[in-house]
C-alpha cells in the first residue's frame, strides 16, 4: 500500500467502516477481509515502490506493525487480535521465473566441460541492492545447440545469434495463456562433404522446416533465409609479446591454429580464426599462451622505453604479465609486490603522457587499474598516482561521442564533452553494482536538484559551473565510481587504533578538465550514496572527500566545505562547494556488533544470569535459614541487595519468554518490573556505600533510628517512585523493542519488552545508574584509604599482609557494582572485548557475591557445619564464636555500628577487615 491518507482520516484494517457525526467508527458488517494482513506500516513521507522495496525491513516512523499502536475492543465479536508468526522473517520475497541463455564458446571446448564450468558459474548466487539471484540446480538443462541441428555429420553449426523481435500472448478459452516469442536467429554452418552447393541449401532448408515440439515448448522457422558466403582466410601475422615472437600463418576460419611454446619446450600455444557472425568476415582470435611461460617479467618493464607508436604493445605486456601474475597465484589472493606495483603506474602513466589515448588503448588501461584494484595488492604507495592517473586518463582519451562511459568490476568512468551554450549541468550515478560485476552507469544532460532513491551513487553539477568553462569550446567533464576502498586508507583512520570513524560508502568523483573548482556559492555540487550496509542504529554519518595534501602528501579524509543531510538508513546526501573525490564516513562507536559476537554475548549473559540467579537464591536461603547470620546491619542490606538481583536476574532470562505472548499489557508489566529491578539494584548498591561510610568514616557519636527501616524505604521506594513516573508520563514507552544499547545482552531478532524511548532510557535509566556509580566510587577510593591508614598504625605483627587486602578490594567492587561502568567505555576498537569483560563480570554478580560473602565467610561456613554437616564434619552449636555474637547482639548501646573484638563477627567483608585492621575495641548496635 503506498497511498495518502487525507487530513484528520481514520483507516482500518480488514474492514470497512464510516464515521459518525461525533467522529466514532461505526464498522460496516458483511465486508470484511479474506485473508491476512501483515507488516502494516505508515511513513510521514510518500515512497516511490523501488524505495519502499529497498527499505523492505525498516519500520514506519508514523505507524509500526506494533501492538501499541492498534486497539482491539474486547467486547467487540469483531475483534481480530494480532497473532505472532515466529515463521516470518523480514526478507524479500522469492519469486520465481525461467530463463533462456544462449552462450557461445570461443574456441571450441569440449562439451562436458563447458556443461560443468556454466554449472558452477550459476551456482553461485548474484546481488544487487535488494535483489539476489540463485539458480534451481534441479532445474538447470544445459544442452549443445549444434547437436540439435547436425544432421548425419554433413552439416555443422558453427556461430550462433539470436535476437527477440517480438512477444505476443494468446489468450486461449480455457483462459490459460500462451505467450508467443519471435526470434532473429543468425548462424553458421559448414558443410562437411562434396555436395553441391545447391543440394546444401536444399538440406538446411528441408532441416528448419521441421518443427521442434516437446512439452513445454514449439518452435517453427518462419522465412528462413539461406545465403552462400566464401569467407576469407585469416591472414599470416608476426605478433610480439612477452611469451616471444611468433609467425601465425594463413588459417581457415573456424581453425584453431597450434604452435610450439618459446619456453617450456613441448607446450603448444593456440589461436582461433574467428568467422564473425555479423558481417561474415575471419579475423584473429586473442592467442591461447595459458601452457606457455613469459620470457620478460614486470621487472624488465622498467627498462622498456615508451613512445606513441609502441605505447599499444606495451600496454599488452602490462596486461598480459598482470594476467599471469594472477594466474599463478590462489583465487582471490594474487598481488604485486610494491616494486612491480610501482613500474606498472609509471609505465601506464608514461602511455596516458605521450601518446594519443584512443577509447580501445584507454579501456585496456582501466581494465588493468580495475584488476589490479580487486587483487590483495596494496595500493598505499601509488593511492594517490593512480587517482591522478585515471584523472589524466579521462581528460586525454579521444571518442566522437558525446559521452563515453567505461565500465569494470573495479571502477567506472565517464567522460563528457559539454558545450558552454547547452549546458544546463550534468548528472552521472551508478544504477547498480554486486562485487565482481561492472557498474551500470548513467548520464542524465541536467541538474538533479534531490536524491535518486535506489542508486548506488549519484553526483549532480550545477548550471553555475557554466562560468568556469574556457570560452565557446567544449569543455571535457569526467566522472569516476571506484567499487573498491583500497585507493582511500586514511592513516588517521587505518593506522590508529583509537580511531572511530569507517568507510561507509563507495567513492564517487567529478572534475572539470583542466579547472580546480570550488567555494561554489550559489549553487553546491550534489553527492548522494548509498550506504554499503543499512544504518539501522542511526549510527552518526558525515560526507568527506579525499584531501591529497593530507598526512605528507598520501592523502586523507576531510569534511570542510560538506554538509552532510541523512535521507534514510540507506542513503546520505552531501551538498559541497568544490569537486573532488566524495565519500560518507560512519561512526562506528554506535554500531551494532558483528553477529557471532552477539551470539557469544547473549550464551555469556544468559549463562552468567541462571548461574548467579541459583547462587543469588543459596545465599538468601542460607542468612534467611540461619538467624545468627542476619542480626547486623550488613547482613540485612546484603539480603534485600541479593534480593533485587535475583529478581533482575529472573526477569531478564523470562524477558524474551514473556514477551512472545500476544498480551500487550503483559509486556508492559514485564518491562515495567524489570526497569524496578534494575534501579532497585543499584539503588541499595548505592546504600551499601552509604553504610560502608558511615561503618568507617564517622565510626561515633553517629545514631539513626529505624535505621533499616528507612534504607529499605529508600532501597525499595525511590525506583518504585522513579518506574510509576515512567508510567504516569506515558505508559507505552514500555514495549516490545529494546534500544541499542541491551543488543549485546540477547539476539536481535528476538522479542524483549524493555523502554522504547530513548529519552526515558537516558533519563530513568543511564542518568540514575551513572549518579549511584560515581558516588560508589567516591566512597570506594574514601573506604581503600582508610583501610591503608588503619593497617599503616597497626601493630606489625597483626597485620594480614596485602593478598587480604586485595580480596577485600575486590569483594568492594562486587558488591558496590563497579564493574557495571565498564559499558560506558565499550567505545572505538576495543568495544568487543570491552563488552565481553561486561556481560561476564556483570552476569556472574550474584555468582560473586555468594564467594565473597557466604563461602569465604568463615561464620557462613561454621553455620553450615553446624546444621547441614554429618559425622566428624559436623560442628559443635556451642562456641566461642556463638557466644560472643550473642551477647553482642543483646547490647543495646546507641551505636549505629559496631564490631565484636573476633576478626570475623560481622558478615560484611569491610567490617572484617575494618575489624581486623584496628586495635580490639567492642561497640554494640541498637537491633532492630
Amino acid at each position: 500500500m503506498s497511498q495518502k491518507l487525507a487530513p484528520n482520516g481514520t483507516l482500518t484494517l480488514g474492514m470497512s467502516h464510516y464515521t459518525d457525526v461525533n467522529g466514532g467508527i461505526i464498522l460496516e458488517t458483511g465486508k470484511t477481509l479474506l485473508g491476512e494482513i501483515g507488516m502494516f506500516r505508515m511513513w510521514a513521507r510518500e515512497w516511490s515502490a523501488e524505495v519502499l522495496g529497498r527499505e523492505g525491513c525498516a519500520d514506519g516512523d508514523v505507524v509500526s506493525w506494533d501492538l501499541r499502536h492498534w486497539n482491539y475492543p474486547e467486547a467487540s465479536s469483531l475483534t481480530c487480535p494480532l497473532q505472532p508468526d515466529s515463521l516470518l522473517r523480514c526478507v524479500q520475497p522469492e519469486l520465481p521465473f525461467d530463463c533462456e541463455v544462449h552462450v557461445s564458446v570461443s574456441p571450441e571446448e569440449d562439451v562436458e566441460l563447458v556443461q560443468a564450468y556454466i554449472t558452477q558459474r550459476l551456482s553461485s548466487k548474484f546481488s544487487s541492492g535488494s535483489v539476489t539471484l540463485t539458480a534451481d540446480n534441479n532445474s538447470l538443462s544445459i544442452q549443445p545447440l549444434n547437436e540439435t541441428l547436425e544432421f548425419d555429420r554433413t552439416l555443422d553449426l558453427l556461430n550462433l545469434r539470436m535476437t527477440e523481435k517480438q512477444s505476443r500472448t494468446l489468450e486461449q478459452y480455457n483462459r490459460q495463456a500462451d505467450v508467443t516469442h519471435r526470434y532473429e536467429c543468425t548462424f553458421h554452418i559448414r558443410g562437411n562433404s562434396s555436395w553441391s552447393v545447391e543440394r546444401l541449401q536444399n538440406l538446411i532448408s528441408d532441416s528448419l522446416k521441421k518443427d521442434f515440439r516437446n512439452d513445454t515448448l514449439v518452435i517453427q522457422v518462419v522465412q528462413p533465409g539461406i545465403t552462400h558466403i566464401l569467407p576469407n582466410n585469416c591472414p599470416e601475422e608476426i605478433v610480439e609479446s612477452i611469451y616471444g615472437a611468433y609467425v601465425w600463418p594463413e588459417t581457415f576460419p573456424q581453425k584453431a591454429q597450434v604452435m610450439r611454446c618459446s619456453q617450456p619446450c613441448g607446450q603448444n600455444a593456440y589461436r582461433f580464426c574467428k568467422l564473425e557472425i555479423g558481417n561474415d568476415t575471419s579475423s584473429w582470435a586473442h592467442p591461447d599462451m595459458t601452457a606457455c611461460q613469459p620470457l620478460i617479467t614486470i621487472s624488465d618493464l622498467d627498462q622498456l622505453n615508451v613512445t606513441a607508436g609502441n605505447a599499444p604493445d606495451v600496454v599488452d605486456m602490462i596486461q598480459d604479465l598482470i594476467n599471469v601474475e594472477f594466474a599463478n597465484a590462489d583465487a582471490g589472493e594474487g598481488d604485486l609486490p610494491a616494486s612491480e606495483l610501482s613500474i606498472v603506474v609509471e609505465k601506464l602513466n608514461q602511455v596516458v603522457n605521450v601518446s594519443a589515448v584512443s577509447y580501445a588503448l584507454g579501456a585496456d588501461i582501466v581494465d588493468i587499474i580495475s584488476d589490479i584494484l580487486v587483487s590483495k595488492s596494496d595500493m598505499t604507495p601509488v593511492a594517490n598516482i593512480v587517482l591522478k592517473l585515471t584523472e589524466s586518463l579521462g581528460d586525454t582519451v579521444t571518442f566522437p561521442e558525446e559521452t563515453l562511459c567505461v565500465s569494470t568490476p573495479a571502477l567506472a568512468m565517464a567522460m563528457s564533452n559539454v558545450e558552454p551554450d547547452k549546458y544546463n549541468g550534468l548528472t552521472f550515478g551508478i544504477s547498480s553494482y554486486s562485487a565482481g560485476f561492472d557498474p551500470k552507469i548513467f548520464v542524465n544532460q541536467s541538474f538533479v536538484g534531490e536524491s535518486l532513491p535506489g542508486k548506488v551513487a549519484t553526483i549532480s553539477l550545477p548550471s553555475a559551473l557554466k562560468n568556469l568553462f574556457l570560452g565557446d569550446r567544449k569543455t571535457r567533464i569526467q566522472f569516476q565510481f571506484y567499487g573498491t576502498q583500497d585507493l582511500f586508507e586514511d592513516p588517521d583512520i587505518i593506522g590508529k587504533t583509537e580511531s572511530n570513524w569507517t568507510l561507509y560508502t563507495y567513492v564517487i568523483s567529478a572534475t572539470i578538465s583542466g579547472r580546480r573548482v570550488s567555494n561554489l556559492t550559489d549553487q553546491r555540487v550534489l553527492v548522494t550514496l548509498s550506504h554499503l550496509t543499512s544504518n539501522q542504529h542511526n549510527g552518526q554519518v558525515k560526507c568527506v572527500f579525499w584531501d591529497l595534501r593530507k598526512n605528507g602528501g598520501q592523502g586523507g579524509w576531510n569534511s570542510s566545505g560538506c554538509e552532510t543531510r541523512i535521507i534514510s538508513a540507506n542513503q546520505t546526501s552531501c551538498y559541497c562547494d568544490h569537486l573532488t573525490h566524495f565519500a560518507v564516513l560512519l561512526d562506528v562507536t554506535r554500531t551494532p556488533i558483528s553477529e557471532k559476537d552477539s551470539r557469544f554475548l547473549t550464551v555469556i549473559s544468559y549463562l552468567g544470569c541462571g548461574v548467579s540467579s541459583i547462587f543469588l537464591g543459596i545465599t538468601l536461603l542460607t542468612y534467611f535459614a540461619f538467624e545468627k547470620l542476619r542480626r547486623d546491619y550488613p547482613s540485612k542490606i546484603l539480603l534485600s541487595l541479593s534480593a533485587a538481583l535475583l529478581g533482575l536476574n529472573l526477569l531478564f532470562l523470562l524477558d524474551s519468554w514473556l514477551s512472545s505472548f500476544p498480551s500487550y499489557g503483559l509486556c508492559i508489566v514485564t518491562a515495567a518490573a524489570l526497569h524496578y529491578f534494575m534501579l532497585a539494584s543499584f539503588t541499595w548498591m548505592g546504600l551499601e556505600a552509604v553504610h560502608m561510610y558511615f561503618a568507617l568514616v564517622k565510626v561515633f557519636n553517629v545514631y539513626v533510628p529505624s535505621y533499616i527501616l528507612k534504607l529499605s524505604a529508600v532501597g525499595w521506594g525511590v525506583p518504585l517512585v522513579v518506574v510509576s513516573l515512567v508510567l504516569a508520563i506515558d505508559k507505552d514507552v514500555y514495549g516490545n523493542t529494546a534500544p541499542a544499547e541491551l543488543s549485546m545482552l540477547r539476539e536481535a531478532s528476538e522479542p524483549f519488552c524493555w523502554l522504547q524511548s530513548d529519552t526515558f532510557f537516558y533519563v530513568a535509566v543511564v542518568a540514575f545508574v551513572l549518579l549511584i556509580l560515581l558516588c560508589n566510587i567516591i566512597v570506594f577510593v574514601v573506604v581503600l584509604v582508610q583501610i591503608r591508614h588503619m593497617r599503616i598504625n597497626k601493630p606489625a605483627g597483626r597485620s594480614q599482609g596485602s593478598l587480604h587486602d586485595l580480596r577485600a578490594a575486590v569483594s568492594l567492587t562486587v558488591l558496590l557494582g563497579l564493574t557495571w561502568p565498564i559499558a560506558f567505555f565499550a567505545l572505538g576498537p576495543a568495544k568487543v572485548a570491552l563488552l565481553y569483560l561486561f556481560c561476564i563480570l556483570n552476569s556472574l554478580q550474584g555468582f560473586f557475591i555468594f564467594v565473597f560473602h557466604c563461602l569465604m565467610k568463615e561464620n557462613v561456613r561454621k553455620q553450615w557445619r553446624i546444621h547441614l554437616c554429618l559425622g566428624r564434619f559436623r560442628l559443635n552449636d556451642y562456641s566461642d564464636w556463638s557466644r560472643s555474637v550473642t551477647a553482642g547482639g543483646q547490647s543495646k548501646q546507641n551505636q549505629l555500628v559496631h564490631s565484636h573484638s573476633g576478626g570475623s563477627v560481622n558478615t560484611s567483608s569491610i567490617r572484617e577487615v575494618s575489624a581486623s585492621s584496628t586495635e580490639p575495641r567492642t561497640i554494640h548496635h541498637q537491633s532492630e
